[in-house]
Formats: structure tokens, sequence, C-alpha cells
């Protein structure tokens, strides 16, 4: 089957990049692949790294982007880029894109287990070597476990009870698929409530999704090491979908744009941070009425945008 993917924001973060004919850009989420070949159309001179961890991601980049031979795609995480970048003997980059969340086509294919509209075994990976997956957490974790990552991933109010069901539920069967976690967080969520707003469920996938995958946990640190891989004039663009991932770019920026980072009760800097990043976007840029009515996955994106100094 193929899988259409409507790359999120994908006008304004290509504008973003200031894209140079003969400069050298890092797509850290290849996913579909919208970005990676917008960047290849401009950069005609120059070449183009597309990293994504998912094996399906890159075969299917391979194919759809095979007209250019600027192209580069490598399996990898994208907390890797430094790496990435070392064994392809480049220094620096001129710009880095990062899409983050799911991709349509990951959220389309039932057997990957991301979505609650299908009942299949729970998954959840982006990359499929790695051992932790959905069904790991929802039957190994501690009730307090569950309920902590469904808050703080998921900002789902209902997090302890919904944990507590989980719990329960899975003293009597083992929980194998996304339509028995749907069943559970159902139960769990008051009649009333379930019929407001979005799918019940949403919440809790992302957040388990986020645990599997350390989503956020290795975000800060890449943006850290994303910067570092830029030239001077170099873009750095992120697209993020909850308020969890743009908190966290938010900050990152805020911190490399300043000199110094030590507590402010400290009466002199002892941290020798020197501000790295002229920050583009003091607001993020959102998706304009027309692409929320054509790609619903758009509605919470967000797009902010840095330059190396």
């Amino acid at each position: 089957m193929d899988y259409i993917h409507k790359s999120v924001l994908l006008d304004e973060s290509i504008e973003g990049l200031n894209i140079k004919t003969n400069g050298i850009y890092v797509d850290a989420t290849l996913g579909g692949g919208g970005h990676t070949q917008e960047i290849l159309k401009r950069a005609v001179d120059g070449k183009v790294i597309g990293i994504d961890q998912d094996d399906y991601a890159i075969e299917r980049a391979k194919d759809k982007l095979k007209e250019f031979k600027n192209f580069i795609p490598v399996k990898n995480n994208f907390s890797n880029i430094k790496e990435v970048l070392e064994d392809l003997n480049i220094e620096k980059v001129d710009g880095i894109i990062f899409d983050l969340g799911v991709s349509s086509f990951q959220l389309d294919i039932p057997e990957r287990g991301f979505s609650y509209n299908y009942d299949m075994p729970l998954d959840m990976r982006m990359d499929k070597n790695q051992t932790t997956t959905a069904r790991h957490i929802v039957n190994g974790y501690e009730e307090h476990e569950l309920s902590r990552i469904l808050w703080e991933y998921g900002e789902e109010k209902w997090a302890a009870r919904i944990a507590k069901f989980i719990v329960q539920e899975r003293e009597h069967e083992f929980i194998e698929t996304t339509g028995q976690l749907v069943s559970i967080v159902k139960k769990a969520i008051p009649k009333q409530v379930r019929q407001e707003g979005s799918h019940p469920a949403k919440r809790t996938f992302q957040a388990i999704r986020i645990e599997v995958n350390r989503e956020l946990e290795i975000l800060e640190n890449t943006m850290k090491d994303a910067v570092d891989c830029l030239n001077v004039g170099g873009r750095i663009c992120v697209i993020t979908f909850h308020s969890l991932e743009d908190r966290i770019i938010k900050n990152a920026f805020n911190d490399l744009n300043k000199d110094c980072i030590c507590p402010p009760e400290f009466p002199k800097c002892m941290c020798d941070h020197r501000r790295k990043l002229k920050i583009i976007t003091r607001k993020p840029v959102l998706p304009s009425e027309e692409e929320l009515v054509e790609n619903r996955r758009a509605h919470s994106a967000k797009l902010r945008i840095g330059e190396r100094v």
C-alpha cells in the first residue's frame, strides 16, 4: 500500500532554512521525505543527509528520492547527529530540520501499534530493532510509574485512574493489543468526559509512545549537539506537535541564546557558556488556516527557527 504523508509547515520550514544551492543540510527526521525533497530541489549543488531510525522510512525515502544523486540516507537516531556527520567526514552543515512526532505512514500502518483506531499488537517502536515495546510498559511498569508517564508525557488528567485500571486489568490477563488498551482507558474515564473533545485514548497513546522511544529524554541534548554542527549563519528549524516538545525546544533555544546560564544567585559566571544561537522566531510559527483544513495532523504543530552565531 502507498501511504501519503503530508509534511506539516512545509513552506514555512523550507523558507526558514534559508537554503543555499551548494549548502549541506540534514533532515534529522526523514520520515516521509517531504522536507528532504524540497531541500534537494533547492540545494542542487549541495548535499542532503536524511536520518531516520525506522527501516521502512529509509527504504521508502530511497525509492521516493532516487532521482536525487545528492541525497544521503542514514539509518540512525537523530540524537547521534554528531557521529553521523563524523562518519560522513562532514564537519559542519548549513541547516538542520527536525519534524518531531510520528509520521503519518507509521500511524496508518496498523501493525506498528501506534494507532488507537485499530486493534493490533501493542508495539509503538520507531526503531524495530529496539527491545522495549508498548506491551512491555503497559504490562511491566508499576502503577505509580504508569501514572507518572501518563501525567507527564500525555498531560492526561485521568492518569492515576487509568494507571489503576490498567494494573487491575492485567491481574486477570496480559494486555496484548491496542484495542484492549483503548477499552481500559474508556472504562477509566467517566462517560460524560469521554464524549467531549478528541479520542479518549489519544493522550495515553502519546505518553506510552514517548516513553517507548525516549522522545523527550534525548531532545534537549540533541538540540545542543545540532547547533554545534551548524556553520555560522546556518539555520535550525524544529517542528513540534505537543506542548512538552515545544517547551523543551523553547528552553533549549533560550539557553543557547545566552552567554551565561548560571543560577541567578551565583556571584559570578562559573559556566563558561557562550551564546551560539540567534532566535529567529520569538513566537512559534503556526499552520495557516488553509493547511489546517487540508491536513488534520497540522492542528497542534509549531515551528521554531534559530540561526548559528
